[in-house]
């Protein structure tokens, strides 16, 4: 069971999650996100100290302790469970303090990033040991590793966890941290943003769990964005491949990476409400048997790079030999489409941009069109479903349509639009492709 940063950002929902989590009668296993806001604030105080203004991030320490000091109260009622949180805050804080005297680099940032997952399962075991339920605390960072590519070990992490879990052989319930982990270093490091969604399916993976819930603030994924289009409704049922295209293509609900360790071994996904547990939520598995267009989702931040070049396109390697330019700049590539003389890709990062522009020129014309949006239309078989396909496209008549991509999954249907025709893509997409 994983809880994000709402649904532990608030003394009573941390208390809904104690109650949520006892109610389980198998073994569980509890992965926590930072209290809301804790990781931006966290994010703040390193880029003050990247900057070397201490001032500023003494401040945002500060700040970010007096926050966790009204928190603790209104948590905890026993005298002898607010002083076990008080030792927690000072140890934490003096640290973060520590930090204002030693020279900075992106290992302390890491460390500094960790602060708000200890934190936030410290006070919950805290709590639960207020209310005499037994409970152990197994620090992530015993047993969640990534190898030098930043990819997690999911064969080590199961050998660590399952030694950290056979040492409490008589307990039921255990608390750990999402997001953080250690490197192929051995110094604290993290699963990036989204981080703990991740931790969850590896877990899960790890322990052959019978099902990972994804616990937040809303009841389940989605058919559309529910932050600019009226009238969505929660999904029932969803396979794997279709979860990882929406999660890869825009549904904030799910992080992009944490279907595949599920998947590999057909452990369900359950994405549930914290707010509102008897909602149904979605739930994500091998093989579902409803077929055609089921959600749609948008990712921004795209950008297309055009290559041209009538001399080259149809020449042995040539694709291989534009791919292998983002690989050395280690830039994934969302979409693709060719033509007899042109060849067109969009990506999301854009850290080397310039440099792979430069290089993608030895091959012919490069133009680069920044501020694009992909619309991803999910289904099962969506492609062979018989009027599915022009639906999507009857609906998006009246915008203007960069680039398709069709036929590379069973899945998916992906339309690049200009970022300005995303809001109108999803609403028309909404009234066009559902029936009410």
């Amino acid at each position: 069971m994983k809880f994000g940063g709402t649904s532990v950002g608030r003394p009573e929902r941390m208390h809904q999650v104690k109650d949520l989590i006892t109610r389980s009668t198998e073994p569980t296993l509890v992965v926590l996100s930072a209290l809301s806001g804790t990781t931006n604030a966290l994010v703040g105080i390193g880029e003050a100290l990247a900057t070397a203004d201490k001032i500023l991030a003494k401040e945002r320490i500060d700040s970010l302790y007096a926050h966790y000091l009204n928190f603790y109260p209104e948590l905890l009622k026993s005298p002898a469970a607010r002083t076990n949180a008080e030792n927690i805050l000072k140890e934490h804080f003096e640290l973060l303090n520590i930090l204002l005297k030693i020279s900075f680099n992106e290992a302390i940032q890491r460390d500094i990033l960790a602060q708000g997952e200890l934190l936030s399962t410290k006070l919950f075991h805290t709590l639960l040991e207020e209310f005499g339920i037994s409970s152990a605390l197994l620090p992530a960072l015993d047993f969640m590793s990534i190898d030098e590519n930043s990819e997690p070990e999911l064969g080590k992490i199961s050998e660590q966890l399952k030694v950290k879990l056979s040492q409490h052989p008589d307990q039921r319930l255990f608390i750990t941290q999402g997001y953080i982990c250690k490197n192929h270093r051995g110094e604290v490091d993290n699963l990036k943003r989204g981080g703990s969604d991740y931790t969850a399916s590896l877990v899960a993976a790890a322990v052959q769990a019978s099902v990972c819930e994804i616990w937040t603030d809303i009841d389940g994924m989605h058919n559309n964005d529910p932050r600019v289009v009226d009238r969505t409704r929660p999904i029932a049922e969803l396979s794997f491949d279709e979860a990882a295209e929406l999660a890869y293509f825009g549904a904030k609900i799910l992080h992009p990476a944490s279907i595949w360790p599920a998947q590999l071994h057909n452990v369900p996904v359950r994405l549930l409400n914290t707010m509102d547990p008897a909602a149904a939520g979605t739930l994500i598995k091998a093989e579902v048997a409803e077929t055609g267009v089921k959600a749609i989702a948008a990712k921004d931040g795209i950008t297309a790079i055009n290559i041209k070049s009538s001399r080259m396109l149809l020449a042995y390697g040539f694709l291989r030999r534009i791919f292998e330019v983002f690989e050395a700049y280690k830039t994934p590539i969302d979409m693709i489409t060719t033509s007899e003389v042109a060849v067109s890709v969009t990506i999301d990062d854009l850290s080397h941009l310039d440099q792979i522009v430069e290089e993608l020129r030895r091959f012919g014309t490069v133009e680069v069109d920044p501020n694009q949006a992909i619309i991803c239309v999910v289904g099962n078989q969506v492609a062979e479903t018989k009027g599915s396909i022009s639906a999507v496209m009857d609906s998006l008549v009246d915008i203007p349509i960069r680039m398709v991509s069709f036929g590379g999954s069973k899945h998916n249907v992906s339309i690049l639009v200009d970022a300005q025709y995303k809001v109108q893509a999803l609403k028309s997409l909404n009234e066009g492709v559902f029936s009410w």
